[in-house]
């Protein structure tokens, strides 16, 4: 399975990771002050779901693609995922939604090791003067970037999951990224193959100590060797996150045919 991010463009997972992040985003936009926004894989972004990646895999059409026809009354978080994803003709990844969520103020660092994909992001980022991409290894990036000088935001690790020791190096990139900056609101994608692997890099995670953590787990059937189930797990949620992704989750679910459920791991809501 490949989880570079073109391929799955789209697909259930990215929608409940970008619902995700927009509703923090949208949290930390109800204060004047002050925030920045770390992504350390961040791909392209920006993707064409009618491109030859997208095309291959096909998850798009099983994903965003049955959410563009909603309209009515429905969560902020989803009705702002999807002005978003209308906005352009590229489906946006997450620098570019936490991009155009930013104010004057604010401040996002996206870091892509991939020189074909950061020339592209560079690109994409172009337009944003309070947007940055750089090039370089985001697990060690991040943990240089923290904390951020006005002591609120979000670190985004979304990893392509193509090296053996990958959930290890998350692991320890959010204990450290945690220890600098204890106040950060984490937010991190993995797939999930097996409960005791996921399990595993919890528990990996949780050995640094957590006061606060919830995980999004979303998955859908689909045939063996495609991607059926993911999560997400977020060190120090905003209040209110975990209530805005059910409510969420009872619109777009029974449309992407999946189950998406929350649960804490630490403290409580």
């Amino acid at each position: 399975m490949n989880y570079r991010h073109g391929y799955h463009a789209g697909n259930f997972a990215d929608v409940v990771k970008h619902i995700a992040l927009v509703a923090i985003l949208l949290h930390l936009r109800k204060k004047e002050t002050a925030f920045s926004v770390v992504d350390t894989h961040a791909g392209r972004g920006g993707y064409d779901l009618s491109g030859e990646q997208s095309r291959r895999t096909g998850e798009a059409d099983k994903g965003v693609a049955r959410l563009m026809d909603m309209s009515g009354d429905m969560p902020e978080a989803v009705s702002t995922y999807l002005s978003l994803v209308t906005e352009g003709e590229l489906y946006p990844g997450s620098p570019l939604i936490a991009a155009r969520l930013l104010r004057p103020q604010d401040r996002l660092t996206a870091v892509e090791k991939q020189p074909e994909e950061f020339a592209a992001l560079k690109e994409t980022l172009s337009p944003f003067r309070n947007a940055i991409a750089e090039q370089g290894d985001g697990y060690s990036r991040a943990v240089k970037l923290l904390p951020p000088p006005s002591r609120r935001g979000l670190v985004l690790l979304d990893p392509p999951f193509e090296a053996d020791e990958e959930f290890s190096e998350l692991a320890r990139t959010l204990r450290d990224g945690c220890r600098k900056f204890a106040t950060g609101i984490f937010l991190a994608w993995y797939p999930v193959k097996s409960q005791a692997e996921a399990d595993a890099f919890i528990g990996e995670v949780a050995a640094g100590g957590l006061a606060k953590a919830m995980i999004i787990d979303a998955s859908i059937s689909v045939p063996e060797g495609k991607l059926r189930r993911a999560a997400l797990l977020i060190i120090n949620p905003p209040y209110g996150l975990a209530a805005a992704m059910r409510e969420s989750a009872a619109l777009i679910a029974p449309r992407l045919e999946a189950r998406i459920g929350t649960s804490w791991i630490a403290g409580s809501e």
